[in-house]
């Protein structure tokens, strides 16, 4: 260890940087190849039992969210879509029960725009200050990881917001929340930042083996501004492709509001706009070795979209917003 990252190290600790999510974490080196690699959320995945930099203990159940939009809002500063994709929106990770805590560290806290505003989201809890320094994008750089931030800029976008604020908020709010993203778990030789590239990377990683519009599409489900489609039919293709059955979210408006849908009991939404993919995962959530676990594990909905046939709309892109 270099005497510059020695006394880095002595810094963090001497500030109290080091805020990991079990109290008396050591930064001794965490040599997971010699953990087994345990599954979250099983009997054995508990701190005590495991070293939680190499075991998600925390939020073992892990969703990998998308969207899709239509537009961004920033055309004009040539922030725009992906062409055939939809777009990286989170890896979230739920208690193993599918509640959830955010932002964990507030000393790793780089959102510009923290929403919910406290660690609670109640007014009683703990404000989260917004972040006023340089955009996250900068803490990339020095990492010479031009390739993962065109990945990103071209994958992950905001809508009417910078996409970097997009990424900030993700960071902050949730990743502060894996055990195994915690700082002490890069032991004695950490780099400032180095889990925030880390984190972003395994995002990207997930991100690439869920190709929802790919698995839409081979179900013959394409966006379109004059067809009309089926939750079912929506669900089987995506768990054709993926195996098990994923979150499908929708937006716009409820059926029963809607002309065709007056007088229904329908209340569900009825634009596709949404998709999650849970796992439960083998050691550490950076491997990428996954389980693949129907949205329906912990017993919660599947879906907020509209159940009768032809009632959801799958809309195309706005002109000139994609590349």
């Amino acid at each position: 260890m270099s005497a510059a990252r020695r006394v880095f190290a002595l810094s963090l600790l001497s500030r109290g940087v080091l805020a990991g999510l079990y109290p008396g974490l050591s930064t001794d080196n965490h040599t997971c190849a010699l953990q087994p690699q345990v599954l979250s959320c099983s009997e054995e995945a508990q701190p005590g039992l495991v070293d939680t930099c190499c075991v998600e203990t925390f939020g073992g159940l892990v969703l990998q969210t998308q969207f899709w939009n239509t537009y961004t809002g920033l055309e004009t500063e040539g922030q725009l879509l992906p062409k055939d994709s939809w777009t990286i929106h989170g890896l979230w990770p739920d208690f193993c029960n599918s509640s959830y805590t955010q932002y964990c560290d507030l000393s790793r806290q780089y959102d510009p725009a923290p929403y919910p505003t406290t660690t609670d989201g109640t007014p009683n809890g703990t404000v989260v200050e917004p972040w006023t320094g340089v955009p996250i994008s900068d803490f990339i750089e020095p990492f010479g990881k031009y390739d993962l931030l065109a990945y990103m800029r071209k994958f992950w976008i905001g809508l009417a917001q910078d996409s970097q604020i997009l990424w900030a908020h993700e960071f902050s709010k949730h990743a502060t929340c894996y055990s195994t993203f915690d700082i002490e778990c890069y032991g004695p030789t950490y780099v400032e930042h180095e889990e925030i590239v880390d984190f972003f990377t395994t995002a990207a990683s997930y991100f690439q083996n869920l190709p929802t519009w790919g698995w839409l599409s081979a179900g013959g489900i394409r966006p379109s501004n004059t067809s009309y489609y089926s939750l079912e039919d929506i669900q089987t293709a995506l768990s054709s492709g993926y195996g098990s059955l994923p979150y499908v979210g929708c937006s716009g408006p409820r059926y029963n509001a809607t002309e065709a849908g007056a007088g229904s009991d329908d209340t569900g939404y009825t634009v596709l706009s949404e998709m999650w993919y849970y796992h439960h995962v083998y050691g550490a959530v950076q491997r990428g070795q996954a389980l693949r676990v129907d949205a329906s594990v912990t017993g919660g909905s599947v879906t907020s979209c509209a159940t009768t046939p032809g009632a959801i709309r799958y809309y195309e892109r706005t002109a000139g917003s994609h590349a």
